[in-house]
């Protein structure tokens, strides 16, 4: 996925991926709208074993239910179908992150920033408490971005979990107020302070003039 984005990148937008045929839509982002990383300096580790015991579970799930991949059920089709409570956890992330991943894209178009953060909180919830890839400091992140923006932009862990950045799409009017908050009440459990990357969407890969 990183890669195909630094491939295929365009600026000014978000891009939708379809993971099974590769199909890509480029999806606006409203003007004044900025991206911010911000790294909880809480290294990953173990990512591979936590990784293996997931894929196996939506893997297990998807074989359950008589569907190639889980990308193939709706939320409904979960009630009632006979999984553990822990792989009916990890499955229900993976359904209902889809669902949210194509309801953020129209949201994105539509320039509809309060349910763009509401189905980043949902995302985030989902990933802490279905998937359980996050960890105490990345929520403490989520949290104090999240408290600052309310309605006016979104939040959520992303990459692999254990650790590592949260992302969060926020005013480019709020970039200060965020960044005053981060620095003033997160510290990693080490004491280490969050570092900040200020972003915006930007084409991919070409030859360089």
């Amino acid at each position: 996925m990183d890669q195909l984005v630094a491939a295929r990148g365009q600026a000014g937008h978000a891009l939708l991926i379809d993971c099974r045929s590769l199909a890509v839509q480029a999806v606006p982002v409203p003007k004044g709208l900025a991206v911010l990383i911000a790294h909880s300096r809480v290294r990953r580790g173990l990512v591979d074993s936590h990784y293996n015991e997931r894929r196996q579970a939506c893997e297990a799930a998807a074989l359950h239910l008589g569907v190639p991949a889980l990308r193939d059920l709706t939320p409904a089709q979960l009630q009632g179908c006979g999984l553990d409570e822990l792989t009916l956890r990890r499955a229900r992330h993976v359904v209902t992150e889809n669902e949210r991943t194509r309801s953020a894209a129209l949201a994105l178009a539509a320039g509809d920033i309060p349910q763009v953060s509401r189905l980043m909180a949902e995302s985030h919830a989902s990933l802490r408490d279905d998937f359980e890839v996050s960890v105490p400091a990345v929520d403490q992140l989520v949290a104090i971005v999240s408290a600052v923006l309310g309605g006016e932009g979104g939040c959520r862990m992303t990459g692999g979990g254990f650790g590592g950045c949260v992302v969060a799409l926020l005013p480019q009017g709020a970039v200060e107020a965020v960044t005053q908050a981060v620095h003033t009440h997160y510290r990693s459990p080490e004491g280490l302070p969050a570092t900040l990357f200020l972003c915006d969407a930007s084409a991919g890969v070409g030859p360089l003039r």
